[in-house]
């Protein structure tokens, strides 16, 4: 059995997940403690729980095809301020130099409430004989007032790298770490560029000796395959992309649970919740996208792009406030915070005679309710608690509980409110859903999502106490993930290879874009990718005069799609139907390959007492396990093929391009083929389309069956 390994790394556990290669199933799981003191860092930890998952399920290292890894060390080094201080070789020439010194100069930036990230400057003529020795003067000066990494920045590098590249070469060969701007990022803005350089900078040192040491480690267990490690938009990339942008590595801890979404979970249009014990992180997945924004450090922009996660303080573990006896609200401090034991993971027989206190966890803190026991034991009244009371929460959850200790300890509260003790425990639910209801319902309005159509996935060991009563309250789909405690880990060992270059380009053109999506290609492949397996989406922002690609592709050819069960289209149209909430018998089939299938049915609407009536046919593009890789509320479908694709796309563009005093608005477009989607609804005109196309369909053959769908760009 050829194998997939998923490591997570955590502050406390480092977790493993053995995936079969063939089927995606989970195999096995393993955990051991972080091992953070130890000194091989937390590699230790790594090899430990790696050598026990592959023993325990007699795996030679041959067998394993992939192996990944996510870590919070890069979080961990901002958020504790364990940060190397930054010089940074400003390079210029002229006036113009006057206004780069101001753009890089960038002081202390702020990790926490005591610590910060250092910085100093020198500027560097760029036109004069002498330049190389002047910058590494610079370096030298640098590295006196205590500089341990170095990032050089010009303006319009990105255009013209040259000298970034020689002060990098003078640091290496001086033996100190150093960033070029231009390596980070390829979009103008010398200021926020030189700031994600000097964040990546400030890391690089603690993050080499970690990457070398795990690296080394893999290969000393005989493990061939090269390690990956998680990004923060949910993609992996290579160690020795690591060593070069370890700021890819920050805020990647919530992305692992989305990457298990998509992947194990096949999520195509929803919110994921990951539920702890004190937080639920929320993010959105569209068209089977995650969403990722730009991040910030210190309150301050970067050209990273993450996963848009947006954390509420509400999870599995969170206290029940509690005013003049009565609930108040729930969260943000958690049971562990008060050193209180759970009551719902408790005996009920060491539930004597419960009496309902309040306890303020910190000082500055609101009341929050335990019971004192009269054999002096105390318990913490919980949100897993409320959720196991009040039936959310089924036998086969990880946050299933003792029922009848939770009841005993709740009955204080519930006597005190007039109330059951189930009245109460959905009070408690009430309040936690309408915090992370808030959350919910900003991602749908972000971005343009389809209520009606959104299913919320639950991930983490609290998912039960948390996402059930959630969807109820909001009227929505939901599941918990299979594994949902584990999801994370899964993720790791399921996520894709990703990369994403961004340039700066005015009124592109079609050789600009397909540079661009070259690129981004040539990335993906160099960080592992199997060629046969990326796909690229490209999108033109006009306002921004910004080329943004995407690609993604696996290490390998999986074999998967040959053991999974295929549908009748009977099964396929009634899981579509299930999922456009109607019945089976107005869905119908609009095209297909035999691969994919566009089903559509027909909704009419009536306004002004029935005078006026609307007309829209919501589709779904299913493949033939019956996962729904796409959803547009009002989509119009075409069948085409390798011949005559060209003026089909140009046709179907035409018939749904919305022309006003503004211009034109092209609509969002998809060319399907076999079983991939291309994506076309990022360009702004039809010539950018074709010559995307043209290069995505090197490969078809003419009687190659191919469907062309479209919606408005709203949609």
């Amino acid at each position: 059995m050829k194998v997939r390994i998923g490591i997570d790394v955590g502050g406390t556990f480092t977790d493993a997940a053995l995936i079969n290669n063939d089927t995606f199933e989970l195999v096995s799981t393993a955990k051991v403690p972080t091992t953070h003191k130890d000194k091989a860092g937390v590699a230790a930890g790594i090899v430990q729980v790696l050598r026990e998952i592959m023993e325990k399920n007699q795996v030679k290292p041959e067998d394993v095809v992939f192996i990944s890894h996510g870590t919070t060390q890069a979080t961990n080094a901002l958020l504790e301020g364990d940060v190397v201080k930054v010089g940074i070789v400003t390079i210029g020439k002229g006036i113009e130099g006057a206004k780069s010194k101001s753009d890089t100069v960038m002081g202390d930036i702020p990790l926490t409430a005591t610590k910060s990230l250092h910085s100093e400057n020198k500027y560097v003529e760029s036109e004069t004989e002498a330049f190389c020795q002047n910058a590494a003067e610079a370096v030298i000066r640098l590295q006196e007032k205590g500089c341990e990494a170095i990032v050089a920045a010009e303006a319009f590098s990105v255009d013209h790298p040259e000298n970034e590249t020689k002060v990098s070469e003078i640091c290496q060969e001086k033996g100190i770490t150093a960033t070029a701007t231009n390596e980070i990022s390829k979009l103008y803005g010398l200021k926020v560029r030189t700031r994600t350089a000097v964040v990546n900078a400030s890391i690089m040192p603690k993050m080499l000796d970690a990457a070398n040491m795990t690296e080394y480690s893999i290969k000393k267990a005989g493990i061939q395959t090269p390690l990956m490690v998680m990004r923060c938009d949910g993609g992996v990339m290579t160690v020795d992309e690591v060593r070069r942008r370890p700021i890819l590595t920050i805020l990647s801890g919530p992305a692992a649970g989305v990457a298990g979404a998509l992947m194990y979970e096949k999520l195509t249009n929803g919110i994921f919740l990951e539920v702890g014990g004190t937080s639920t992180d929320i993010s959105c997945v569209k068209d089977g996208k995650v969403m990722v924004k730009y991040a910030e450090v210190g309150g301050h922009k970067t050209y990273l792009t993450s996963l848009d996660v947006r954390t509420v303080g509400i999870g599995g573990g969170s206290m029940i406030q509690i005013e003049n006896g009565k609930i108040s609200d729930v969260g943000p401090r958690s049971v562990h915070i008060a050193g209180l034991d759970y009551e719902v993971y408790s005996d009920s027989a060491d539930i004597v005679d419960p009496v309902l206190c309040a306890i303020k966890p910190t000082d500055t803190d609101p009341d929050y309710a335990y019971v004192q026991c009269s054999n002096g034991k105390k318990f913490a009244l919980s949100l897993a608690g409320a959720a196991n009371l009040a039936g959310y929460v089924k036998d086969e959850d990880y946050a299933k509980g003792n029922v009848e200790a939770a009841r005993k300890a709740w009955k204080p509260l519930a006597d005190n409110m007039g109330m059951s003790v189930e009245e109460a425990a959905k009070e408690a639910l009430r309040l936690s859903a309408v915090k992370n209801g808030k959350v919910v319902k900003a991602l749908i309005e972000d971005y343009n999502m389809d209520p009606r159509t959104i299913v919320l996935v639950g991930g983490g060991g609290g998912a039960a106490a948390v996402v059930p009563h959630l969807a109820e309250n909001l009227s929505m789909k939901h599941r918990n993930a299979k594994n949902a405690s584990v999801i994370s880990t899964i993720g790791v060992a399921l996520a894709m290879i990703r990369d994403t270059v961004e340039r700066t380009i005015a009124n592109p053109t079609q050789e600009d874009i397909l540079a661009v999506r070259r690129e981004a290609e040539e990335r993906a492949i160099h960080s592992g990718a199997s060629p046969e397996t990326v796909e690229v989406s490209v999108e033109v922002d006009a306002t921004k005069n910004m080329v943004r690609a995407i690609a993604i592709g696996t290490t390998e050819l999986r074999s998967k799609d040959l053991t999974n069960r295929k549908l009748t289209e009977e099964e396929i149209r009634k899981k579509v139907a299930e999922h456009l909430n109607t019945d089976i018998k107005n869905v119908y089939t609009a095209a297909g390959n035999g691969m994919m299938y566009a089903m559509q049915y027909k909704m009419e609407r009536k306004k002004l007492f029935g005078l006026i009536k609307s007309v829209s046919k919501p589709t779904a593009i299913a493949d033939e396990e019956g996962v729904i890789r796409l959803q547009k509320k009002n989509g119009k479908v075409y069948m085409t093929d390798g011949k005559n694709w060209e003026n089909a796309l140009l046709r179907a563009v035409d018939n749904m391009t919305d022309y006003n005093d503004g211009g034109k608005t092209l609509p969002n477009t998809y060319l399907i083929f076999g079983k991939r989607i291309l994506d076309l609804s990022g360009l702004l005109d039809e010539a950018q389309m074709k010559s995307l196309a043209e290069v995505e369909l090197a490969a078809v053959r003419e009687d190659d069956q191919l469907m062309i769908l479209t919606s408005a760009r709203t949609d």
